[in-house]
């Protein structure tokens, strides 16, 4: 809150304030990031250091080399380019409640309704999905340290619930030094994926050929080749489009952030276009090192196969320690953005058991959000604790494409809704102008498609009436999206649509208590 100096013994905002105020807000949550420190949440969620490592894999058996070292420019520039989109919503409408609150005031309380569940269970699938590859990655580190055993998903499954119990507990007892623990993390994931590069680059003593790097194909998916470019190749995307995402971390701490309408939109779109340039120079560096591409298909594409068939058992433990910690500083960064989407949804009542998670305490930390959603987190997460036959983690697949799809088609309904309101849409400081129609459509085309992939069977033993057919190889992801929206829908039409009028103005009631509470006509809350 502003230290100003006051009229009717109340607190004079600042401009950060004001507008929050005319977007219908009091300043409940402390506003003390900085611009960089909005940067840092969003980067360190993206995490080259997480989603590279861990899902490396999907693209070296669908598609192979060049789903990387091609697929990843594209897709970037494709996500990028969504990232500007939202780039201008967030310019305009800087809340904590970021995606959905852009869709009820630019379309109907119904768009607002399935935007922000779709966005929670994306933000709830992110966090599940980092924190498990980040216990994976930790079992990987005890194993070469210690002799721990790797494969076991029970093991693998109790590190996961530590993982997510510790950084709960950063969430909350931290709250003081969570935005710099924000900008620590993103030296880390630059001076780690620099190390894991030079490490990649100057110790094995062989690598592979350019024409490898950028022609060779795989296709260990069970498919048919005559399905490759069309099928094959676009399951392997998903190692891009899984690692970019999260970025809406930026609006999500826009009413933590000073000068938010600017800060947040540009560390929204630069935090993608960096990652998208550290992650490429990464990834090139991973095939450059696969030699052993018998030992590497053995272990359904694990990035952790590379490191352990070119590398030195010393070199082999460093990358990993890397990777594993600066995926630790991404799970931290993703509970915090999950929960800030889970305070502002239930502050507008749309979440059972609203008034328990829209609870903050006399820190100005949504306490009960931050375990509530953690605890849905672990729950999404339990089919991993059943292998699949092919050793490929498919239930760790199926999380990610939850991730995928939620925040994807988060971001499509606002950015259309955007689209349809042409120039009565009122921009913020940073707007796309007149290029808004051309990369809104372009953005929305690529949601659209790339959601019709991640539902669809990762292989044909997934298919029920196919050989080998067996569930433990089903990608859940469809079926875990449909129980979520399938519920909202139901209680929406049940019920929410007579009562859900989209955001409440909470801003009218709050300066009333805070002008009784000045004028002694009441105490003072100590907590809200």
């Amino acid at each position: 809150m502003s230290a100003s100096p006051t009229q009717a013994g109340l607190p004079i905002p600042d401009d950060d304030e004001k507008r929050l105020a005319e977007l219908g807000y009091k300043q409940e949550l402390r506003r003390k990031w900085s611009g960089f420190s909005n940067f840092a949440i969003s980067f360190s969620i993206i995490s080259i250091l997480a989603g590279c490592f861990t899902t490396f894999g999907q693209a070296w058996m669908n598609g192979g080399p060049i789903a990387i070292s091609w697929g990843w420019p594209l897709i970037s520039i494709f996500i990028l380019i969504i990232g500007f989109c939202m780039s201008e919503l967030v310019s305009a409408f800087p809340t904590a409640g970021g995606i959905y609150w852009w869709a009820a005031k630019m379309g109907k309380p119904v768009h607002g309704w399935f935007t922000g569940w779709l966005n929670l269970v994306g933000l709830v699938a992110v966090t599940a999905s980092v924190d498990y590859g980040c216990a994976t990655f930790l079992s990987y580190v005890l194993d070469a340290y210690s002799g721990w055993d790797s494969t076991n998903l029970n093991l693998t499954f109790l590190l996961f619930v530590v993982i997510l119990a510790a950084h709960v507990a950063i969430n909350i007892w931290g709250h003081q030094i969570i935005d710099v623990l924000q900008n620590v993390s993103v030296w880390w994931h630059v001076a780690g994926a620099a190390a894991v590069v030079l490490i990649l680059v100057l110790v094995p003593e062989r690598h592979q050929s350019l024409s490898f790097v950028f022609t060779e194909r795989f296709n260990n998916s069970g498919y048919s080749d005559s399905t490759y470019w069309f099928l094959v190749l676009p399951f392997g995307f998903l190692l891009t489009q899984y690692t970019i995402t999260g970025f809406d971390a930026c609006a999500h701490v826009s009413e933590e952030t000073i000068g938010a309408s600017k800060a947040a939109a540009r560390g929204l779109w630069q935090s993608i276009f960096y990652s998208a340039i550290g992650g490429w120079i990464l990834l090139l560096a991973f095939l450059f090192a696969a030699t052993n591409v018998d030992a590497i298909n053995a272990a359904s594409g694990s990035s952790v196969a590379v490191f352990a068939t070119s590398l030195s058992p010393g070199f082999y433990k460093a990358v990993i320690l890397i990777s594993t910690i600066g995926q630790f500083f991404c799970g931290m960064s993703c509970v915090t953005s999950m929960s800030r989407m889970t305070y502002a949804f239930s502050r507008d009542r749309a979440v059972p058991g609203w008034r328990l998670w829209s609870k903050v305490d006399r820190n100005g930390t949504p306490v009960n959000a931050i375990i509530g959603a953690a605890i849905a987190g672990g729950v999404l997460t339990l089919p991993a604790l059943y292998k699949s036959p092919t050793g490929a983690p498919t239930a760790f697949y199926a999380v990610v494409s939850v991730a995928v799809i939620g925040l994807y088609v988060a971001f499509l309904i606002p950015i259309y809704l955007r689209l349809r309101m042409g120039d009565r849409f009122v921009p913020g400081p940073w707007t796309l102008g007149s290029k808004y129609k051309v990369l809104g459509w372009i953005a929305v085309a690529e949601i659209v498609v790339v959601s019709i992939y991640f539902i669809l069977p990762f292989t044909p033993t997934a298919i029920p009436g196919n050989e080998g057919f067996t569930w433990t190889a089903v990608n859940y992801a469809p079926l875990a999206l449909l129980i979520v929206i399938g519920g909202a829908a139901v209680w929406w039409f049940a019920s929410a649509r007579q009562w859900f009028k989209g955001p409440i103005r909470t801003i009218d009631q709050a300066l009333a208590e805070d002008t009784a509470v000045a004028a002694g006509d009441a105490p003072a809350p100590n907590e809200h």
